[in-house]
């Protein structure tokens, strides 16, 4: 019993240690040659670190739509081609930026997978939006950001014209020759029918002649079949086929109709020059901020990073000197 109170007593009587605010201030005063040296160092460090860091610029791009004067010639191609049937202005201009969309995201992948990758992105500019875009690129300066970001649209705006202008191309050919094919038959039929009616006026003709009717019969023409046409007398019947063979080909409104929309589709001419897959909203821009490194951040984390272990080794210098074993 007298035992477990001496050894109360011990405990009680153990100073507790304890943290003292003011002499962890008088060591770091002490030693501010050590900790304010840390600190340089870790400054030109921080300097020697901006000065060899690889620098990040980035410019940035609004695109929409294009207008409907940037596509008007598109747009004007296809009405003649289809006429009631062509694509609305709308449906062109989301047909072009659709394709100029999905170019630019494979030249993105396609630019990230390279043995160097660059960074080109695109993102919605206005969240739950699909137009317009924001695309960005990423260079070492800002002018190199400014003039690649230019260019890679540029580029993909002319694939896309390109393109679309080769399909166009490729459809007026194929109308103009389906319309010259309609417009042979129809000819041709033509020539056949008046080659039967030829046929049927000369059998009329050898009729009357055999038959010495040589004045007409009757005095309404309108009211005979083929069968009977030889009642007009072989004179009416000469004078008839005579004009009858250089009367022009018994052509229809059909015809004429197919006739003036080759003419019309042959008048097209393409125009990719102006015209345009997007439309800006802002042009690329030429950056102003670096976005890494941060100059200023990055001295001042050195700084107090050299503090912090100039700091930790006062401290710990302190420590070990006041250390005494426990015997």
């Amino acid at each position: 019993m007298n035992q477990d109170k001496n050894v109360v007593s011990n405990h009680i009587g153990e100073p507790t240690e304890t943290i003292d605010l003011i002499d962890l201030l008088m060591q770091l005063w002490k030693g501010k040659v050590t900790i304010i040296a840390f600190a340089v160092v870790a400054v030109i460090l921080a300097v020697i670190y901006l000065s060899v860091a690889k620098e990040k610029w980035t410019s940035e791009a609004i695109i929409t739509l294009p207008d409907s004067g940037q596509i008007a010639n598109y747009n004007n191609s296809m009405n003649v081609l289809y006429g009631a049937s062509a694509p609305s202005i709308v449906e062109i201009q989301q047909r072009f930026f659709g394709r100029f969309n999905s170019t630019l995201a494979a030249l993105s992948e396609q630019l990230d997978n390279q043995e160097k990758p660059e960074k080109l992105t695109i993102t919605e500019s206005v969240k739950g939006q699909p137009v317009p875009l924001k695309v960005t690129y990423v260079a070492t300066n800002a002018s190199e950001a400014q003039k690649t970001l230019t260019a890679y649209i540029q580029q993909i705006n002319k694939r896309i014209v390109t393109e679309l202008d080769d399909d166009l191309k490729t459809s007026i050919n194929a109308k103009v020759d389906d319309l010259k094919a309609d417009l042979a038959t129809k000819e041709k039929i033509a020539q056949e029918r008046k080659n039967k009616r030829l046929e049927i006026l000369n059998q009329a003709l050898i009729v009357s002649q055999q038959s010495n009717i040589k004045n007409t019969l009757v005095q309404q023409a309108e009211t005979l079949s083929e069968d009977t046409l030889f009642v007009l007398g072989s004179d009416a019947l000469s004078s008839i086929i005579k004009n009858e063979a250089t009367r022009p080909l018994p052509l229809d409104d059909s015809y004429f109709n197919a006739r003036q929309s080759l003419l019309a589709i042959n008048a097209l001419k393409s125009k990719p020059d102006t015209t345009y897959a997007f439309r800006y909203v802002m042009k690329p821009s030429l950056p102003v901020r670096r976005d890494s490194p941060k100059k200023s951040l990055t001295l001042v984390l050195g700084a107090l990073v050299g503090l912090m272990l100039g700091s930790g080794v006062v401290l710990g210098r302190n420590a070990l000197r006041n250390y005494k074993p426990v015997v």
